[in-house]
C-alpha cells in the first residue's frame, strides 16, 4: 500500500460518527502502536545536545520504511517531515529542520506509523543533557495527567470525564491546559471522531464503548494555556513563551477498561531525565 492509497482510504471513510471497531481489530493496532513506540525507543540515545531535528527525522523515517511500514504525517496535509518535534516553548508540530537541540532543551517527539493499514500515534518527552527542575516538573505533571485521564476511560464513562480528570489534575499543579489542540479517534483513519479534550465536565460528551480506538495526547503548559500558529501554518507556541510539555498515547476501549497500543517495549515511555 502507497501512501497515496492511504490518503484515499482515510478520504473515503472518515465519516463523522464514532466507530465501533471488532475485537479483530485490535491486533491490528497493536502492531501499528508497537512499531510506534519502538520508533520513539529508538531515538532515546540520539536525543543530545548538537543532534539536528533533521538527523532526527531522518533515523525515524529510515526506521519507518526499514519494518516494511509507512510515516503517516510525511505529506499528510502538507506536512513536509515524518515526525513533529517540539521543543520548549513549542506546544506542538514543530518541524525539524536543521536546528539543533541545545542543552537544558526539553522536546516532544510525536510519530505516527501506518501498518497494513492501520495507524499508530504516540508521542513522548525528552530532556537533552541536564534539565532544570521547572522543566522536569512540567514533565512529571503532564505524564501523570494523561495517567489520570487513561484511568477514567471505561465502557459507560464520558468523554467529559477524561478531560476532566486531566485538568482538574493538571491546575491543581497551577500549570494549565491547551485548549486549542485535542485528541483524536483513529484506525484505519488517521484522524476520526471523537474529538478528546483534555479539559471538561465529568458526564458530558459521547458515552465511551467497547471498540472505540482514539489517542490521549494532553498539552500542559507552565504558563498561561493560549497558543498561536506561527506562519508556517504548522508550529504552534505558547503566547507567553513559558515552558510546554505534551505526552500520547493512542488506545482502545475494552469490555471492562482500556488497552494502551502503544505502550513502549522497552519500558521507556517517559524516558529518564537528567536534572541540571
Amino acid at each position: 500500500m502507497t501512501l497515496d492509497d492511504t490518503l484515499e482510504i482515510e478520504a473515503e471513510t472518515r465519516t463523522g460518527a464514532i466507530k465501533i471497531h471488532k475485537p479483530a481489530d485490535f491486533e491490528g493496532m497493536r502492531k501499528a502502536g508497537k512499531l510506534a513506540a519502538e520508533c520513539l525507543d529508538m531515538l532515546i540515545p540520539y536525543v543530545v545536545p548538537g543532534v539536528s531535528s533533521d538527523e532526527l527525522d531522518r533515523l525515524a523515517r529510515e526506521f519507518i520504511l526499514d519494518a516494511g511500514a509507512l510515516p503517516a504525517c510525511l505529506y499528510y496535509r502538507g506536512y513536509p517531515k515524518t515526525v513533529c518535534i517540539s521543543r520548549n516553548h513549542v506546544v506542538c508540530h514543530g518541524i525539524p529542520g536543521d536546528w539543533a537541540l541545545r542543552e537544558g532543551d526539553i522536546v516532544n517527539i510525536d510519530v505516527t506509523v501506518i501498518v497494513d493499514g492501520w495507524h499508530g500515534d504516540t508521542s513522548r518527552m525528552y530532556g537533552v543533557g541536564e534539565v532544570g527542575p521547572r522543566a522536569r516538573r512540567l514533565i512529571d505533571i503532564t505524564y501523570e495527567g494523561m495517567a489520570r485521564g487513561l484511568a477514567a476511560v471505561k465502557p459507560g464513562a464520558t468523554l467529559g470525564d477524561i478531560g476532566h480528570a486531566i485538568q482538574s489534575y493538571v491546575e491543581a499543579q497551577r500549570c494549565s491546559v491547551v485548549r486549542d489542540f485535542c485528541g483524536h479517534g483513529l484506525g484505519k483513519v488517521f484522524h476520526d471522531a471523537p474529538n478528546i479534550l483534555h479539559f471538561g465536565r465529568p458526564g458530558q460528551g459521547a458515552v465511551l464503548k467497547p471498540g472505540t480506538f482514539f489517542t490521549v495526547e494532553p498539552m500542559v503548559n507552565l504558563g498561561k494555556p493560549a497558543v498561536k500558529v506561527l506562519g508556517d501554518g504548522w508550529t504552534a507556541v505558547t503566547r507567553d513563551k513559558s515552558l510546554s510539555a505534551q505526552c500520547e498515547h493512542s488506545i482502545g476501549v475494552t469490555e471492562d477498561g482500556y488497552e494502551i497500543f502503544t505502550g513502549s517495549p522497552a519500558g521507556l515511555f517517559q524516558p529518564p531525565v537528567q536534572g541540571a
